[in-house]
């Protein structure tokens, strides 16, 4: 992480791991949703290239 003048480290740090909890979160939440995109994918590629 960059020093910034006038930012506290711990706070910098407790700001950073909680991005990456949400951040995580929502990758684990969208997770059920990537076998229907795949399908989507691939149905929409072979209907474009038959």
């Amino acid at each position: 992480m960059a020093r910034v003048g006038g930012r506290n480290l711990a706070m910098s740090w407790f700001a950073g791991v909680v991005c990456a909890g949400v951040v995580a979160g929502l990758v684990w939440l969208s997770l059920p949703m990537m076998p229907v995109l795949a399908a989507f994918a691939g149905d929409t590629l072979r209907s474009i290239f038959p």
